[in-house]
């Protein structure tokens, strides 16, 4: 019988097989790593004409994977804001690739030859490369339980309390002395901020509007100033708010219902969402004004009444301790509706109207100044001389006298710049530069310029509150930012996350019950942050701040409807000891550590943060050892927490209470 296979199909047989066991060995050795060899392929299904993708490998036969929403989403580049999807991962992740530790030597070789001392479980060591002024350094540092700070340091605002800086000023006579003054690298606090005898757990809101404990801030200096004007009244173990001020001791409600009706344009809480209130006392108007839909920005200097801004913190209405003087405040430009002045004790003439100048820097373009002193309604020869001074730089301003009755003038700020334009040659004073940033603040000198508006209108068009928190600003396309994908899409994935991330917040951790008022974001971004926790009906407000160290996005949180402030976290904050409830920190961390020690940043968080109050940081998991410790030497309840992305994520939540702690 002849055989039916030749010699050569024998052989080719053979080769076919061989080379089918090789493969398949190959494939099979290199899939039980974590490194896969992936075959893709596309097929046209009969139901559909779209062209979908699918992907399986040897580990998971006959499962198959959609990927076009990962074709589709290589279609654009990353963005400098990292928006991971809080929404759990599969519940089986690979375990990460295995790491090789070792010393580096000179040659750049890796060797295992090295020696590791005892361990002493007492004494935490950790090195930190770079100064705050970013050059190379290697130090260590012990962390130890901190110290109480002594008694006379209740109320210390450390770059507004420093005696021996304010004691080498050539000059005061503009406010210098108000002004920051830090402490020197290596001289700042590190102890922490005690407080008073009898100090007790904050009033909730919104009673604390009305009344706050006197032992909390147990200060009576402006009850002997103040209390015939209606600011403030001593009863037993309280302070009491009854609501009036210098200029309006029959209340607020009243004050503000007759700016109403001077200016119809002036609609609280649709077109006039955020406000200035300059020296503000102790911040009734607005305390008012919240109730109405309207944020207000208190703020006034730690003057002879320097506990001023302490009580409308205590009672829960957003403040800081700013003054105006030879610097810019840490504001944007275009950021108010309305700034309001009322018997605020500021000169705005003096030196060519400097200070008015930079209130038209802060104000939004068609934006209102409302001007409650002597000189509009008294009819002294210094008074009405004032007055003049007044309308002819505001005149030279371009500023519109909308209305002036009683005691209040109200002018209007233009919406572009065609009047500063047709101004006579020569007018002071000028416009600024076209190069000037407007809204660069960290330690920039006060221009007596006027500043330019953008040519193409942002900043004057904001939607009505509340639809502008939801709107993606003009100026969100002008802002500096390294953003290789449609800026729209970042600020909408921003918002969407943290709506994501605070609902899970609410319904694992019981955020709704936590007394939340006083919140600062200390790294904000768009203001996601704080967008979410008013579309989750929290009855709070959140300070955010904007670091120096990334991009300003501070006119785009302002244009929400949101408040906000410039800042650098490896030097003091401007605000008393005890004022917020919540400091949330993402990504905060894992940046500042270039250049600055993260223990500094702690202990002013740890100054800033009330008693009972709470701590949530969001951040890569090699800063997490180092926090706990110094949470941990602070007094705080410290708790280490996965993400929603499993425990093979890159980052960590750290949750932190501070304990009430006395000198």
């Amino acid at each position: 019988m002849k055989n039916p296979l030749s010699n050569t199909d024998l052989f080719k047989l053979s080769a076919l097989l061989f080379v089918s066991f090789t493969f398949f060995y190959l494939g099979k050795r290199w899939s039980d790593g974590n490194q896969r060899i992936l075959f893709f392929s596309s097929y046209t299904s009969s139901r559909t004409s779209q062209q979908n993708g699918y992907v399986s490998h040897s580990a998971n036969l006959n499962k198959s994977f959609d990927i076009s929403s990962l074709i589709s989403q290589n279609q654009s580049l990353a963005s400098p804001y990292i928006v991971p999807s809080p929404a759990t991962v599969d519940p089986l992740p690979p375990p990460p690739p295995p790491e090789r530790f070792g010393i580096v030597n000179e040659d750049g070789t890796m060797s295992d030859d090295f020696e590791i001392g005892e361990y002493d479980p007492d004494l935490v060591e950790t090195e930190w490369n770079g100064d705050r002024n970013g050059t190379e350094a290697t130090k260590s540092f012990k962390i130890t339980r901190y110290e109480m700070c002594p008694g006379s340091m209740r109320e210390y605002i450390p770059c507004l309390d420093n005696v021996e800086a304010i004691k080498q000023l050539k000059s005061t006579d503009k406010g210098e002395r108000f002004e920051r003054h830090c402490p020197l690298n290596g001289t700042g606090l590190n102890c922490l901020v005690p407080a008073p005898k009898g100090y007790k757990t904050p009033i909730p809101w919104p009673r604390s509007r009305n009344e706050v404990w006197y032992n909390n801030v147990p200060h009576s200096r402006l009850v002997e100033d103040k209390g015939g004007q209606n600011w403030i009244s001593k009863q037993k173990d309280k302070f009491k708010f009854p609501g009036g001020g210098t200029q309006f001791i029959h209340g607020a409600d009243q004050y503000l219902d007759q700016i109403a009706k001077m200016v119809p344009d002036i609609t609280w809480g649709h077109h006039i969402r955020v406000v200035m209130d300059v020296g503000c006392g102790v911040a009734s108007f607005g305390a008012y004004l919240l109730p109405r839909n309207v944020i207000t920005m208190s703020i006034a200097p730690k003057d002879v009444h320097e506990n001023q801004i302490q009580f409308a913190l205590e009672r829960g209405v957003p403040a800081m301790v700013a003054a105006f003087a030879t610097r810019r405040l840490p504001y944007p430009s275009q950021a108010f509706d309305l700034i309001h002045c009322s018997r605020c004790r500021i000169n705005w003439t003096r030196d060519d109207g400097i200070l008015l100048l930079e209130v038209n820097r802060m104000l939004r373009a068609g934006g209102y100044f409302a001007w409650a002193a002597q000189p509009v309604y008294k009819h002294e020869e210094a008074q009405e001389e004032h007055w003049k001074e007044m309308l002819d730089l505001t005149t030279r301003l371009c500023w519109e006298l909308v209305k002036k009755e009683g005691y209040i003038a109200i002018w209007k700020k233009p919406t572009n710049n065609s009047c500063y334009l047709n101004r006579e040659a020569g007018t002071i004073p000028p416009l600024c530069d076209p190069d000037d940033n407007p809204d660069n603040v960290w330690y920039v000198d006060l221009k007596a310029c006027i500043t330019r508006l953008p040519e193409n209108g942002y900043g004057a068009n904001v939607s009505l509150w509340p639809e502008r928190l939801r709107t993606s600003p003009d100026r969100l396309q002008s802002i500096q930012l390294d953003a290789f994908i449609a800026r729209k899409e970042l600020f909408k994935a921003e918002s969407k996350y943290w709506n994501e991330i605070i609902e899970s917040y609410v319904r694992a951790l019981h955020w709704k019950k936590m007394k939340l008022r006083n919140v600062l974001d200390m790294r904000a971004g768009f203001g996601g942050f704080a967008a979410a926790l008013i579309e989750q009906k929290f009855d709070c407000w959140v300070m955010n701040v904007v670091p120096v160290s990334g991009f300003n996005t501070l006119p785009v949180i302002y244009d929400r409807g949101l408040i906000g402030v410039m800042h650098d976290w490896c030097e003091p904050f401007d605000t008393y000891p005890r004022t917020y409830d919540l400091l949330h920190a993402a990504g905060l961390f894992s940046v500042e550590r270039k250049r600055c020690n993260m223990s500094t940043i702690m202990l002013e968080m740890d100054r800033m943060l009330r008693p009972d109050g709470h701590v949530y940081i969001r951040d890569s998991i090699d800063v997490m050892d180092e926090l706990q410790e110094i949470g941990k030497a602070m007094g705080w309840h410290v708790t280490l927490r996965e993400t929603a992305e499993g425990p093979h994520a890159s980052y960590r939540i750290l949750t932190a209470d501070k304990r009430l702690l006395h000198a």
